[in-house]
């Protein structure tokens, strides 16, 4: 499973880049499907602290899971994010198991 970080308009730190990708580490769960998580991250107006988080993940026959959030606190956004996405993958795993 391979993880990116991008920064749109928005510089990637170290710091960020650790958290997002100890974030990503909760999905393992469901690494038997996954193949590729992209994390997405910009701030829309330099004034303002209101970051937006968008997570892509990549799963073996289904189409992407895509997760959006946004915030002033730039970690619990990222949080919140991968919160929606485990929850999308979780509900796709348990579909898997009800067809088999």
């Amino acid at each position: 499973m391979r993880t990116n970080v991008v920064g749109r308009k928005f510089e990637i730190t170290d710091p960020i880049r650790q958290h997002a990708e100890t974030k990503a580490t909760k999905l393992e769960t469901y690494k038997d499907f996954l193949q590729q998580i992209d994390f997405i991250i910009w701030k829309e107006n330099d004034s303002i602290e209101d970051y937006t988080v968008e997570i892509t993940v990549a799963v073996e026959r289904h189409e992407e899971f895509v997760a959006k959030t946004n915030g002033p606190d730039l970690y619990n956004t990222i949080d919140d994010a991968v919160a929606k996405v485990d929850r999308q993958l979780h509900d796709h795993r348990e579909k898997l198991k009800a067809v088999r």
